[in-house]
């Protein structure tokens, strides 16, 4: 073994120390930066040289440490279990948020509600039937018309807020698209790093953060590759592939009166469809299918619709049956626009008490037989009344079931990252006891320099000056 074999194997110790120091105040650094990964220093022993012949060669120390790379102590299980529970929250807190809003348009049960207003009007019916005058008809008809403009207002707000969602969904892929391109440009670097020899730690939880944005957005899934990149898929299909990626579309309908579904394809290929079921997208997709799909929101519109025809038809097939106090034969209480959804096309017909039907044919001016049965209306098994108040209990029991899963998707999204920071986030005590170690090593090995120094400079400088 050379005399200065020491000093190389010294000189290891303090670069491998100081390696320790350096990546321990990386971490330190990054103690509170978003999706940083904790690393350490890989060391392992350096052998002693290997000699050949036909002697004893006689005893070998070892060469030293060698630094072999810096580990990144994350775990590709907890990151892919993260993009999952985060898809699957993203779906379920998108679609209980539209559906919140849906219900928060209805206003029920409060005084504000269509269904107190419906009370209302049957109940001025039920006036005028006792009182047949005019101020007893000016409330009805009043009342009608606040009636209609509150069935017209809650079917524009839904309407309103299923363009502002479909507007939602174009922005958001076109963000999911942007994503795939950085995630495939880091995908590229990371490749080349990697066959360098080089790290690529920080580049990884850049490609992690990215990752899971485009789960919580299209509910997309990720595998690590042999070579350290990260495919990125969609319904099976490779969203991103090595640093290329592709774009998603949004197609259909742009109104909530249109007819068809909200299809999302491939940008290059526009005629396969992609199912996308997670992620905020896909939770926005489904609140906005047709109501026979479940579609919140045009199921709220669709319960607009009927209210509205169920009132006209209910008012109206009384209506025509009586007389006026004039004895004309009733016509119309409501008319129904027909080039126009039935909630926006509610007309009242009669202006003054003269052209309401009130009596039955044949039983005197003064009857109000027809406004009496006008006013039960709100509590036959089949009224309007009726139409609105079941699909309110069911929109609020659908409402409430959404709720609950957006919640248990939340608590679960919550859990997978909770786990993941416990096995890679930064502690400030563990880093603090890791410094001192480095640095009482990096002290340890200078002293072994020393020493070697001092015996080398006896061995050089003084040998053969003992007797003179």
């Amino acid at each position: 073994m050379s005399s200065f074999a020491g000093l190389r194997l010294a000189e290891s110790a303090l670069t491998a120390a100081r390696a320790g120091m350096t990546v321990t105040g990386q971490n330190i650094a990054n103690q509170t930066a978003p999706g940083y990964t904790r690393q350490r220093v890989e060391q392992a022993p350096a052998s002693a040289p290997g000699l050949t012949g036909l002697w004893k060669s006689g005893l070998g120390i070892g060469a030293g440490v060698d630094v072999t790379g810096v580990a990144r102590l994350g775990d590709n299980v907890l990151d892919a279990r993260v993009r999952d529970a985060l898809s699957q929250s993203g779906f379920w807190v998108s679609r209980a948020t539209a559906a919140n809003q849906a219900e928060a348009v209805m206003a029920e049960p409060t005084k504000d509600g269509l269904a107190a207003n419906l009370n209302r009007f049957w109940a001025g019916w039920s006036d005028l039937a006792n009182t047949p005058d005019p101020a007893a008809a000016q409330v009805v008809l009043t009342n009608a018309e606040v009636l209609i403009g509150q069935i017209a207002a809650g079917y524009e707000s839904i309407a309103g807020q299923w363009t502002d969602l479909r507007g939602q969904v174009d922005r958001q892929l076109a963000d999911a698209n942007a994503v795939a391109g950085q995630v495939a440009a880091l995908n590229g670097q990371i490749r080349e790093a990697l066959q360098s020899g080089r790290t690529a730690n920080e580049l990884i939880d850049q490609r992690n953060l990215l990752a899971q944005q485009l789960s919580t957005t299209v509910g997309a899934q990720g595998v690590v590759e042999a070579d350290g990149t990260l495919t990125v898929r969609v319904d099976g299909n490779a969203l991103v592939s090595g640093d290329a990626s592709r774009a998603l579309v949004a197609t259909g309908p742009r109104e909530i009166a249109d007819a068809g579904r909200i299809t999302v394809t491939w940008a290059d290929r526009p005629d396969v469809p992609v199912a996308v079921g997670g992620g905020t997208v896909g939770g926005t997709i489904s609140a906005l299918a047709p109501a026979a799909d479940g579609g919140s929101l045009a199921g709220v519109a669709a319960a607009y619709n009927q209210t509205a025809t169920a009132l006209a038809t209910a008012v109206n097939d009384l209506h025509r049956t009586g007389v006026t106090p004039s004895g004309t034969p009733g016509g119309d209480f409501f008319s129904l626009d027909a080039t126009v959804p039935a909630a926006l096309g509610l007309k009242v017909v009669p202006v003054n008490l003269d052209q309401m039907a009130l009596a039955a044919p044949g039983a005197g001016a003064k009857d109000t037989t027809i406004a009496d049965r006008i006013s039960t209306l709100g509590t036959a098994a089949t009224g309007p009344s009726k139409t609105w108040a079941s699909f309110v209990t069911g929109f609020a029991v659908a409402v409430a079931g959404d709720r609950q899963r957006a919640d248990i998707a939340d608590m679960g999204a919550v859990a997978a990252v909770t786990a993941q920071q416990s096995n890679a986030s930064v502690d400030g005590d563990e880093e603090t006891v890791n410094l001192l170690t480095y640095q009482t090593a990096y002290q340890a090995a200078a002293r072994v320099l020393t020493a070697m120094d001092e015996a080398l400079d006896l061995l050089i400088n003084r040998t053969g000056l003992v007797g003179r």
